[in-house]
Formats: structure tokens, C-alpha cells, sequence
């Protein structure tokens, strides 16, 4: 089968590789959509932290944004798996330690994660073998492009629910990249008072056409009474200034990630009793999205961009923006769409 591989920093392509067999407890997946995330970009420039701390190793077999239909299972696998559209987790534990028994496998220490964590090859591939117990059924509302856009939006929904939001509080948002703006779009789904900040740029220009009450920068940003702020960005100064900026005995919550430390006064933490949380992973928050998108409460296709097909992908993740391309920042692949960029 296809899938896209990547060697090393700045090379990586279409391979002919062996199609997966299902072990004990998996199924093989035939992916029909996959998203395209900036921890796929981290590995293609070779910046990816995992890559550093032994996590991971070149070659990576990237993707975990994924729709798809089950093709076949493995022993112990239910049968009535067979044609059903699919999307999962991307942390997969090892479902037998206290934490996984508890709920958190998303942090099991022993994890792999598809397509970024372990060697676990991801679903930017004609198919991808997947634990069945971590698989989510796709209701037929929710078609292959939100399918691929369940992972992301899960991340989100876990974001919202961490701030505690009430009806008409006032949550803002920093940096309206797709975390950012699909956080926005859950939290005003919860009847909260939205706003976000960020760069004057691309991103802000498309996160202006959504109808949110404001899209600012931090020179521009006005001074209200901040009930939550979840910081989506990547910059290392911004936890600390959401910690400047939220109402004492509200929330702070983290979901970015900086590619260097984030410094945060913890004396203004306690002195202003802010709670921060922080936020890793889609998992416990997939099927609330699931539900959201199927009900069209939340409706994340405005963020897609452009559809390519895995050949096209190399050229996305150095930089290049697909000619056709809209004004969202998400870029998908569409596996049944043959060779072409």
C-alpha cells in the first residue's frame, strides 16, 4: 500500500510499503481522510520534541486526524466492526496500568500515539491498523471530512469544558490557529461570550469572518473582565499572560504548546486563586465532538482549506500553500483520490 513516510529533516515521500495485519484486540482501518497538524510539520522539519527526548525515530510514518471504515479485525475483535466509519484516539495506552484502569491513558506512561509516539505508524497511509477499544463510531452526519476533523475538535471540547464556562461569560481565546478557533467555536456552542487574540495576520483575517464579538491584537485587546482564557498559541510568553489577564478566582487553561519553556509567576497564581489546567490530547473529549458535529452545533468545515492527495502532501508540510486553497488553516488528504497533488 501507500503511505507517506518521513526520513529525516526535510525528506520524506510517497513509499510502497507492506499494508498492515491486524494483531489481537485491532482491526485495519481503510482511511479515507487524514488532517494535516503542525506535530506532523514538527517532524518534517525535524523540530518535533519526541525526536530529541528518544520518543520517537526517523523514519515516521506520520497522521492521527483520521476518518475511515474498518476493512478487517483481528482475533478477539467483534465482527460487527466490518464497514463501520471510524475515527479514534491518538494516545493509545496500555490499558492494563493504574492509569489507564483510571481513565487517563492519555498519559499512560507506556502510550504509544499514532503517528507521532513509539513507532506506531499513523494513518496518512491507504490504511492503518488501530486498537478496537479505542475506536469511535462515525454516525452517518458526521461524513469523512468532519471525521478527520473529530481529533482536533475533541482537543477543543476538553479545552472549553476545563475553563468551567457558564451562559454569557466572557472567555478569551489566544491564537486563532485551528485549536484556537475550534476552542472558540465550542465555547460559544456552550453560550459564552467569545473573543480571541492573536498576530494581525492570515489567521486573524480568517478567525474575523466567523462572527465572533471580537478578533484582536494584544495591543488592541480591551480590558474586560476575563472569566476564562485558554491559551492555543505557541508562544512561550502568553501562559503568563493569561495569568495576567483572567479574573481572580477564575480559570486559566493551557492547550499550546511553546517550542521552548513558558515562564509563569505562580505567586500571581495564588494571589489571584486562579485555577490553570492543562490540557493534552483529544482523549475524553471524541465523542462530545462526535455528538456536536453530528448535531451541527459546532460546524468546523469553514476551517478547511484544501484537499489535496498524498503525493501533494511534502510540498504542504515545507510551507506551500495548495493553489485552490481557502481562507481556513486546515489542510486535509484525501486517500481515495489517487496519486495527484
Amino acid at each position: 500500500m501507500k503511505a507517506f513516510v518521513i526520513t529525516g529533516p526535510h525528506r520524506a515521500g510517497v513509499e510502497e510499503v507492506a499494508p498492515p495485519v491486524p494483531a489481537a484486540g485491532e482491526v485495519v482501518v481503510d482511511v479515507h481522510r487524514a488532517g494535516v497538524c503542525g506535530t506532523d510539520v514538527e517532524f518534517f522539519t525535524g523540530e518535533m520534541q519526541y525526536l530529541h527526548d528518544g520518543n520517537a525515530t526517523f523514519p515516521v510514518r506520520i497522521g492521527h486526524e483520521w476518518a475511515g471504515a474498518v476493512a478487517s479485525v483481528g482475533e478477539g475483535v467483534d465482527r460487527s466492526w466490518l464497514g463501520r466509519r471510524v475515527t479514534g484516539d491518538t494516545m493509545l495506552g496500555c490499558g492494563v496500568c493504574d492509569r489507564c484502569r483510571d481513565g487517563r491513558q492519555h498519559v499512560c506512561a507506556h502510550r504509544t500515539e499514532l503517528g507521532i509516539r513509539g513507532g506506531r505508524p499513523g494513518a496518512l497511509a491507504e490504511q492503518v491498523a488501530f486498537p478496537a477499544r479505542l475506536l469511535h463510531t462515525l454516525p452517518d452526519e458526521v461524513d469523512d471530512v468532519l471525521g478527520a476533523l473529530v481529533e482536533p475538535g475533541g482537543n477543543a471540547l476538553r479545552a472549553v469544558r476545563g475553563a468551567a464556562l457558564r451562559p454569557g461569560d466572557a472567555v478569551l481565546v489566544l491564537g486563532p490557529g485551528t485549536i484556537g478557533v475550534l476552542v472558540a467555536m465550542f465555547a460559544r456552542a456552550a453560550g459564552a461570550r467569545v473573543h480571541l487574540m492573536g498576530r494581525d495576520d492570515r489567521p486573524a483575517a480568517f478567525a474575523r469572518t466567523l462572527g465572533f464579538e471580537g478578533v484582536w491584537t494584544e495591543e488592541q485587546l480591551p480590558d474586560l473582565p476575563w472569566d476564562a482564557v485558554i491559551d492555543a498559541s505557541n508562544a512561550a510568553t502568553l501562559p503568563a499572560k493569561a495569568v495576567e489577564l483572567v479574573e481572580p478566582g477564575k480559570r486559566v487553561v493551557l492547550i499550546g504548546l511553546a517550542g521552548s519553556p513558558s515562564l509563569v509567576d505562580t505567586r500571581l497564581l495564588a494571589l489571584k486563586d486562579v485555577t490553570a489546567v492543562g490540557v493534552l490530547s483529544a482523549s475524553g473529549g471524541l465523542e462530545g465532538a462526535i455528538a456536536a458535529y453530528a448535531s451541527g452545533e459546532v460546524d468546523p468545515r469553514p476551517l478547511l482549506a484544501a484537499t489535496i492527495g498524498l503525493e501533494g502532501l511534502a510540498a504542504v508540510l515545507d510551507g506551500d500553500r495548495p493553489d485552490d486553497a481557502g481562507p481556513g488553516p486546515k489542510v486535509q488528504v484525501d486517500l481515495r483520490r489517487g496519486s495527484q497533488g
